[in-house]
């Protein structure tokens, strides 16, 4: 094919709504650690809030020091070792030590219940885990038979061992790095195995909004492809530091939290736990991040709490129509948002879910740098992303260097169809099950995102809801529950909600602002009509077929993945 036909099938396939994947030149993820260990020896590089801090050179050594147990403990390459615990420094040191000695991570929720952590270690054959005391003695040995050792992830404790040789291995290997670096070691004897870019490196269990977990296979390719991805379209530097809140246990939080911060001398704060919004916004102030990862939940309640009260003011409103006065208003908005986050942010980025559209327009409004980016834990984890300058409003970006998208639609732009994505960020499957994997895959070979979406001719994505979630109404309409939510949650009293199918009738669950419910001495007929007039006010703005026919009141906030994203299955 030469280059004119090349350009003519380009443009029939993006016609097709098929975006093209972007080749470029990718570096493996242990060279950029690497690289940075060697510049930035004696520099921070991971510390607790208010806690212990590291150096790259003390990483280092902890991860050489976890070679030579591993070596003496037998592990082999390729076999699997499971973390289970908080956020924190040391769960990065024992994740770098386990990835650069080329055994597989499993990284596991800590709010995962006890049978479900000891069921996950057994199911992915796990010899070693890394986890909490707590967590430890609430698990049950004899459902993981498989186990070999149980380390602490605080302080490497040895919590529990098979047989001697985890012992013989942690009390030698001090002496052994010693015989080993005499002179200690130097950053010139920092080199980590980079001929492994296909080796399965990760089994991400999921946590599921709609089904139980699944053991999702990650590459050593599909983690280097991310963060090459991140340091191309989002730079930072050394003296740059990060507020890490996301559970490292799910790929957004690894990747873009912990593996790319520390790829360029970054500095990495963790946080330890989800923290209330008071020492959340505390942490902000003291570490004056470069960046903020989040989800969108984290940004509406900052809208919700703070700027709406002042800016739906009817004098502002007012004062909003005159151009000077509403410059004046933008400006101050912006700073105190920014000012909220510690003053130094200059990208903000949320992703996992879809944010609010009027706390987005009100981003866009005040000219915060923001962006949505869309990924999954199956494309390690990202799809779609674009920066600030360029973000198209309602979008999650365009699909991301070294992967192709498409829509399952006859007219991509204008018929929503399935999102589906191959490329290097894609997973090779689910750990023993080949029925899902299967499942998961096209014939052809893309993979099935059970998103629906458009791409505009500009190669934006639109997400219009879950395929699981879509409701066909018995006279064939297709009703998305996620834009019916986005504006019930706009409303008086409403924090979140879900919307259903129940009795061939569409039904929206909603948990009110039980704070404003209490000051305001509302009783239940109170709160009743207000909801009822939110329900025939969202009417008003959807068609007939996707109208509300009833509000149900929950009493207790909708259960959350560690992403924060709602368990829909819990609800149907």
């Amino acid at each position: 094919m030469n280059i004119a036909e090349a350009k003519v099938v380009a443009y029939f396939l993006r016609e097709k709504g098929v975006q093209i994947l972007k080749p470029t030149v990718m570096t493996h993820y242990f060279n950029r650690i690497q690289d940075s260990m060697k510049k930035y020896w004696n520099d921070p590089v991971l510390s607790n809030y208010n806690g212990k801090a590291f150096t790259f050179k003390e990483v280092a050594e902890s991860i050489e020091r976890f070679h030579i147990a591993f070596q003496t403990f037998g592990l082999k390459k390729g076999e699997k070792v499971a973390l289970c615990g908080r956020n924190c420094a040391e769960w990065g040191i024992a994740f770098l030590g386990v990835a650069t000695y080329e055994a597989v991570c499993v990284p596991l929720l800590n709010d995962f219940l006890p049978e479900s952590v000891a069921h996950l270690t057994d199911h992915s054959e796990s010899k070693v885990l890394f986890t909490d005391k707590a967590i430890w003695e609430k698990l049950d040995k004899s459902k993981m038979p498989l186990l070999e050792a149980a380390i602490a992830i605080d302080d490497y404790e040895i919590l529990w061992a098979k047989d001697e040789r985890v012992a013989k291995a942690k009390e030698g290997k001090d002496a052994a790095f010693t015989a080993k670096y005499p002179n200690g070691m130097t950053p010139a004897d920092v080199h980590y195995p980079v001929l492994n870019m296909d080796d399965l490196a990760i089994i991400n269990y999921t946590s599921g909004t709609t089904s139980a977990p699944k053991g999702v296979m990650i590459t050593t390719r599909g983690i280097s492809s991310n963060v090459e991805f991140a340091e191309h379209i989002i730079p930072h530097q050394k003296g740059d530091k990060l507020v890490s809140m996301l559970p490292l246990a799910h790929t957004f939080g690894l990747t873009f939290e912990f593996l790319y911060q520390i790829s360029a001398g970054c500095h990495v704060v963790f946080l330890g736990k989800i923290p209330s919004p008071k020492v959340l916004l505390q942490a902000f102030q003291d570490v004056k991040p470069y960046m903020l990862i989040t989800v969108p939940l984290v940004i509406e309640k900052i809208f919700k709490g703070s700027v709406f009260p002042v800016v739906k003011k009817p004098s502002v409103q007012a004062m909003m129509k005159v151009p000077f006065l509403s410059n004046i208003i933008k400006s101050r908005v912006r700073k105190s948002v920014l000012s909220a986050f510690g003053g130094k942010m200059r990208v903000l980025v949320a992703g996992g879910a879809a944010i609010n559209g009027e706390v987005e327009w009100w981003m866009r409004y005040v000219k915060l740098p923001y962006a949505i980016g869309y990924g999954m834990t199956e494309c390690s984890p990202l799809v779609a992303y674009q920066v600030p300058e360029k973000f198209a409003q309602g979008s999650c970006g365009i699909i991301v260097d070294r992967m192709s998208g498409r829509i399952d639609s006859e007219d991509p732009q204008h018929i929503v169809g399935e999102i589906q994505v191959t490329g290097d960020n894609v997973m090779r499957g689910y750990y023993k099950n080949e029925e899902a994997t299967k499942a998961a895959f096209t014939e052809d070979g893309w993979l099935k995102t059970g998103d629906l979406g458009l791409i505009d001719k500009n190669g934006n994505v639109y997400i219009k809801g879950r395929s699981k979630n879509m409701i066909l109404t018995s006279n064939g309409q297709n009703v998305y529950p996620e834009e019916i939510e986005d504006k019930m949650n706009n409303q008086p009293y409403v924090v979140e909600s879900v919307v259903l199918e129940r009795d061939k009738q569409i039904v929206a669950l909603v948990f009110p602002d039980q704070d404003r419910i209490s000051q305001e001495q509302l009783d239940s007929n109170g709160v009743a009509e207000i909801m009822e007039n939110n329900r025939v006010h969202v009417n008003l703005l959807l068609p007939g077929y996707a109208r509300i026919s009833k509000i149900e009141v929950m009493e207790q906030e909708f259960e959350k993945t560690p992403k924060r994203s709602i368990k829909r299955f819990m609800y149907k």
